[in-house]
């Protein structure tokens, strides 16, 4: 089973756009994109629906804030660990 493919708000913003241009279809901007037909579909619904707040996102602020930092954990614990076994292999080498 494959990862579902997650596509930006701009990213979608611009294929829904090219779809508005006069002589273009749904299947064929998809196609070019390498989207499906259904998805394109989907995303020119939602925009026609939802105005200028479509592709927002679902998330709030707070939920935004705790993703930032479980990154910047992430990130920490990795540095920490690494000079954790520069540390070690450098006290064996000393000694």
């Amino acid at each position: 089973m494959s990862k579902r493919r997650k596509y930006s708000p701009e990213f979608k913003r611009g294929a829904v756009e090219q779809t508005r241009q006069p002589g273009v279809s749904c299947a064929q901007v998809a196609r070019e994109l390498g989207i499906g037909g259904n998805v394109l579909t989907r995303w020119v619904r939602e925009a026609d629906s939802a105005g200028r707040q479509v592709f927002g996102g679902t998330g709030t602020p707070r939920d935004e804030e705790v993703a930032q930092l479980k990154r910047e954990l992430s990130r920490v614990e990795k540095e920490r660990d690494f000079l954790r076994e520069a540390a070690t292999f450098f006290a064996k080498e000393s000694s």
